[in-house]
Formats: structure tokens, sequence, C-alpha cells
């Protein structure tokens, strides 16, 4: 299942909002787009907008209007539905990002997702490498809080990659910031899986492709 940077899905030109040039970034993140699929309706008497679960640092500002997501692009081929290795009808993108700002890329991937409509509880972050600072912080209170969260399925949700409790979203957003080829080849298909609509892959491409190559 090699990733190509060249899927329509990928926006390599459009920077997103607040971002924060990680170590080793040449260029702008893409912009992801939401999925296909209708998207629920907000519980009553949430907030217009959303933000990711409180992980360890001062609160973020409130956001200001976000542009809506730019169209996707129609010049280059789509991915066949049914290709082994992914399901049918998931749309793959793929964020070039060094494995040291591979969660950051993540971080602005689902601020841009919240942005153009998506439900916290839609969304799966999934790290290979080191364990992403949300959830490191919420496992200190106790495996059993952490996974409540999970279970809730009411806000975003961080976990490792090998993580087999982590149940299926319509939005999983891989963070490729570390790690084995061993643990990457097995993690990439299993986010797949459980992607239902929309499956984001932020890391180094020729990596990527290659341990999918080696492991295919």
């Amino acid at each position: 299942m090699p990733l190509i940077p060249e899927e329509p899905q990928i926006h390599e030109s459009v920077p997103g909002p607040r971002a924060t040039p990680a170590a080793g970034r040449t260029a702008p993140t893409p912009r992801p787009v939401p999925g296909p699929g209708p998207r629920p309706a907000p519980p009553r008497g949430a907030p217009a907008s959303s933000v990711r679960p409180g992980k360890p640092g001062p609160a973020a500002p409130p956001r200001g209007p976000v542009a809506a997501p730019p169209a996707q692009r129609t010049n280059s081929p789509q991915p066949p539905a049914g290709e082994p290795g992914t399901a049918a009808g998931t749309q793959l993108q793929l964020i070039p990002a060094p494995a040291d700002g591979a969660v950051d890329a993540a971080d602005e991937a689902v601020d841009l997702l919240l942005d153009s409509g998506r439900a916290p509880g839609e969304i799966l972050v999934l790290t290979t490498g080191e364990t992403h600072p949300w959830a490191a912080h919420e496992l200190s209170f106790g495996e059993a809080s952490y996974w409540a969260q999970h279970n809730a399925a009411d806000d975003v949700f961080y976990a490792d990659a090998t993580a087999e409790r982590a149940t299926g979203r319509p939005v999983v957003v891989v963070a490729v910031n570390g790690g084995s080829d061993e643990v990457t080849a097995k993690a990439l298909p299993a986010a797949m899986a459980r992607a239902g609509a929309l499956l984001v892959v932020c890391g180094d491409p020729q990596r990527i492709n290659d341990v999918l190559g080696a492991n295919a």
C-alpha cells in the first residue's frame, strides 16, 4: 500500500492556521480536507468550535474565522477503491514531515479537521514512536481513566499505534514519529482498517513507501 505524495487529497501549497514550523521542516504543512459522508451535528449545548483534549500547557486562544477547505484536485488519478490493504471508500492523504515533526503535523491536521467541521469524537490520532504528550499526560492518571475517555468517544483521542484497544473512527491521523520499520509496517494497514472515511499519514514519504514496499 504505497503512499504517494501526489495524491489528489494532498494540498502541499496551503499552510494551516496557527502553524508553527517543526524542526527540520522546509515547507508549510499541507491542509487536509474532511472525508466523505455526512457529519453528525454537535451535541446540544456544545460550543461552535472545538479544541483538542486538554493536553498539558496553557489553553489555546479562541479560534478566529476559518476559510472553507479548498476543493480537491481532480487532475490526478484517484487510488482505486478496494485496493489491497485499504478500506473501500476511505480517502488517503499524506502530509510530508520529518520524524521529529510528525506529531506537530498531526496536531495541525487535527486543528484543520475541527475547523472544517469534523466533530472531535470522530478523530483518532496514533503515533508510531514516542507517545503523544496528551496521551502520556492522561495515562499518568491511570489506564482506567484513559480508556474511559476512549470509550466515551466524545473528544479527539490519542494512542500508540500498537494499542489494540483503540477502535475505529471516521478519521484516523497517524504520526510516523519514530519506531521500528516493523511497527510502521503494521501500523499503517491497521490504521487504514480503523479509518471509516479518511486516513491522514504524517511522516517521511520515502521511509513510509520503503517500509510498505519491503513488507508488501
